[in-house]
């Protein structure tokens, strides 16, 4: 149920919902009950998957992004996609950052960005992210 838990949160963090994954991260850690290899494969998969959906969302935002219900608005999406014109598929790894992460991931989708290369960016960073914190918990 744990596992569940922490990739529910972590999917549900790499969208464009407001969740925390790191804390239910931190929290399995400490209990000190479950794998911590698994847990930062469970952590990842779902912040992974989270920014997939961002991306297939980014292919058909064309139909959406005018609707009222539609969570980000015109002006986002443009500061974002001028980040990725700059940037290019490089800005992806910084997918796991609070706030800009999302919208990147949306964005390159927008842009049509080949999903591969997409999902071996966001893989990078996020995944980086989750053994970063768990290095800096195992150290302090």
């Amino acid at each position: 149920m744990a596992y569940l838990l922490l990739f529910i949160s972590a999917f549900g963090a790499a969208t464009l919902l407001p969740l925390q994954s790191e804390a239910v991260l931190l929290g399995l850690l400490a209990q000190q009950h479950y794998s911590a290899l698994l847990l930062l494969m469970v952590a990842s998969a779902g912040n992974i998957l989270g920014s997939c959906i961002n991306w297939w969302l980014g292919i058909h935002i064309e139909h959406y992004k005018y609707k009222k219900w539609f969570p980000v608005s015109e002006a986002k999406i443009q500061k974002a996609q001028n980040f990725y014109y700059k940037y290019g598929y490089w800005s992806l790894l910084l997918s796991w950052l609070p706030v800009i992460g999302d919208p990147i991931t949306l964005i390159a989708g927008l842009l049509k960005e080949k999903f591969l290369r997409f999902l071996l960016m966001v893989t990078l960073a996020k995944t980086g992210r989750y053994l970063f914190i768990y290095l800096a918990y195992i150290l302090f």
